[in-house]
């Protein structure tokens, strides 16, 4: 009975390592190149640009801006309460609006339709769960999936600021496995993670901005 189970633990260990070493990361884009990338996405007219340039002002995932409803936005408070049935952690979550962010969401406000910020071609549907990816293949970012602009914003605030991680996390909105942890999250720190984000989003409006100040006087 004992070499038995031993002999299956083992097939189960060669299995579950196997497995793991199949496991394909998506490459990521290095928060030194977001700049580039985003200045490319603002020369970029259709919807799914917006779409993805607000996810990443934003740090939130895929579904959470896809099925974002034009209720959810306090454009003069500048914040975007998402509510919990839609994140990860089931908590709902203000998320702060930089600039950019602000007048991304006001300009999709006057094309909102079927109840959603940005809509489908399909009535009374969202814009489509492929939309993005098949900007970023047009974009010639092969094998970059839209989730990993979460992990260019970690990376760049963990190289390029001072603020705690207690902000990070909770911009990411990540579920918190520690009990002890969660019970200290009774605040969302909103006014302290808008600074981060508007660090975020005049980071990577960079190029944006350069050219701006370029531009000839009228």
């Amino acid at each position: 009975m004992h070499l038995y189970q031993g002999a299956e633990h083992r097939k189960f260990k060669r299995l579950h390592e196997k497995k793991r070493s199949q496991v394909n990361h998506h490459p990521t884009l290095p928060w030194e190149d977001l700049p580039t990338f985003i200045d490319e996405l603002e020369q970029r007219p259709r919807r799914a640009a917006r779409v993805l340039h607000l996810l990443i002002l934003t740090a939130t995932r895929t579904n959470d801006v896809r099925f974002a409803r034009p209720g959810e936005f306090d454009l003069a408070a500048r914040t975007w309460s998402t509510p919990g049935d839609r994140t990860k952690s089931g908590r709902p979550l203000r998320i702060p609006l930089c600039d950019r962010a602000v007048e991304i969401v006001r300009s999709a406000l006057l094309k909102a339709t079927y109840g959603y910020l940005f809509p489908g071609c399909e009535e009374g549907r969202p814009l489509s769960n492929m939309a993005m990816l098949t900007l970023l293949k047009r974009m010639a970012r092969h094998g970059i999936a839209v989730h990993v602009f979460r992990s260019t914003f970690r990376d760049w605030f963990a190289e390029c600021t001072d603020y705690p991680d207690s902000l990070a996390e909770e911009a990411l909105a990540d579920v918190v496995a520690s009990q002890t942890v969660a019970a200290y999250r009774r605040r969302d720190q909103l006014e302290r993670r808008r600074l981060m984000m508007e660090d975020w989003g005049r980071y990577g409006g960079e190029k944006r901005e350069d050219t701006a100040m370029m531009a000839p006087a009228a």
